[in-house]
């Protein structure tokens, strides 16, 4: 799939926000610079991140336009459709964080351990992504490592704040459960670490990253 020249500077542009909040020489986090890549033959990127910061959440991506759009989620995905879980959105992010596992330095913005908790590519079940996202509710697919099935984005009353609010939800499906996927799949779909042992091996804090693994939990 090609890009124009002029889809490609939106991208960059649409980074500002993320390139402004870091420093570079001291987070090895991508910087957003490289050329932005056209949709892969593979499908639309997705990404849940887990990230224990001033506080530990999950951050959820959806590949569109060039670059992940993003939102925080304090709790989690669930894989139970009577669970609505809280999703800020935030400044989006490079494509090359989809690949993104490590130790952002304490007193960098974000600092903390950040594991790449899933991965796999989405499928939008709205025939026009930019206006149900302008709408506010954004239905898809998700084909991953362990989220899997249909889903929605549900913009909330107070959406419209300085950072929108969203609700993530599993739609009723073969693969919604009451299983609590979070504590029963800890590990990094890329290295299959925990927290703790990604925090030891990149030279972060290993004790505080530890507080993100689930009770008798062992690193490596």
């Amino acid at each position: 799939m090609k890009r124009t020249k002029a889809k490609d500077d939106k991208a960059r542009n649409g980074l500002e926000e993320y390139r402004r909040k870091r420093n570079f020489d001291a987070t090895p986090e991508p910087d957003g610079d490289s050329r932005p890549q056209g949709t892969s033959k593979k499908g639309l990127l997705f990404v849940v991140h887990k990230h224990q910061a001033s506080h530990l959440h999950y951050d959820f991506r959806l590949e569109w336009r060039g670059v992940l759009l993003s939102w925080a989620i304090p709790k989690g995905p669930s894989l139970d459709p009577s669970v609505k879980r809280l999703a800020a959105q935030v400044e989006d992010h490079p494509l090359e964080y989809g690949g993104f596992e490590g130790v952002i330095p304490e007193g960098e913005y974000g600092g903390g351990t950040v594991m790449l908790w899933d991965r796999g590519t989405w499928v939008p079940e709205v025939p026009d992504v930019d206006a149900a996202l302008r709408k506010g509710e954004l239905k898809f697919t998700l084909n991953g490592q362990k989220l899997r099935g249909s889903w929605v984005l549900v913009r909330t009353r107070l959406g419209r704040a300085a950072k929108p609010q969203w609700l993530l939800i599993k739609h009723r499906d073969q693969y919604a459960s009451s299983e609590d996927i979070e504590s029963e799949k800890p590990r990094s779909v890329a290295s299959k670490r925990l927290m703790a042992d990604i925090a030891r091996m990149d030279r972060g804090d290993v004790e505080k990253a530890a507080q993100a693994d689930p009770a008798g939990s062992r690193a490596r």
